[in-house]
């Protein structure tokens, strides 16, 4: 039987007054299954078209926190005690840092482990 679950968007957003981002991660949430998952990856090279100045690093530790924040992991802080659905509210929340998320949309699914992947391979990756 599927499951409703919701998914957003890692973005990397070198210069905020630019406008300009690039899709690093996906997080996946589904409330009956208490599944909560992100994955990610930094194209480095295509995120210093948008700024040439970027710290790569730094973004990539700030996803890593993320990540834990998201497996619950004592690493994250006081986060990591909080249920998988507060997790994903407190992970999808407005910010205005380095790596911010799209709005949360919604699906169907009977595996969410899979859903993860798909998005992954068609929201995050480059082009093949």
């Amino acid at each position: 039987m599927p499951h409703v679950f919701e998914y957003a968007l890692l973005r990397a957003v070198p210069r905020q007054e630019r406008g300009e981002f690039m899709n690093v991660g996906v997080i996946v949430y589904c409330r009956d299954l208490d599944f909560l998952c992100a994955k990610t990856y930094v194209d480095g090279d295509r995120l210093r078209a948008l700024d040439p100045q970027l710290d790569v690093e730094t973004l990539e530790t700030s996803l890593k926190h993320l990540t834990n924040s998201c497996d619950g992991s004592p690493d994250a802080g006081p986060v990591s005690t909080t249920t998988v659905g507060q997790r994903f509210r407190w992970l999808t929340a407005p910010r205005s840092t380095i790596v911010q998320t799209s709005p949360a949309h919604t699906g169907w699914t009977d595996n969410p482990s899979a859903e993860v992947n798909r998005l992954f391979e068609a929201l995050v990756l480059p082009p093949r």
